[in-house]
């Protein structure tokens, strides 16, 4: 019973220490982190010196005749 309710206390106190998501960005589809994932672009810093990430999917499309 005691190793039951250490383990309990012990899972309650690392669920609240872990950060459980990161800071969104660009209109909430980009996510603020120190290293973007593959595939993934930089395209403005976020407040708190982190790349804002963005997808592929979402990001902006570049037109051809303006470039």
């Amino acid at each position: 019973m005691r190793l039951l309710l250490l383990t309990l206390a012990v899972l309650l106190l690392l669920s609240q220490l872990t950060p459980g998501h990161t800071q969104k960005c660009w209109n909430l589809h980009g996510k603020c982190r120190r290293k973007c994932f593959r595939k993934e672009k930089i395209y403005v810093y976020c407040t708190n010196n982190k790349f804002c990430c963005v997808k592929p999917k979402y990001q902006p499309k570049r037109n051809p005749w303006l470039f």
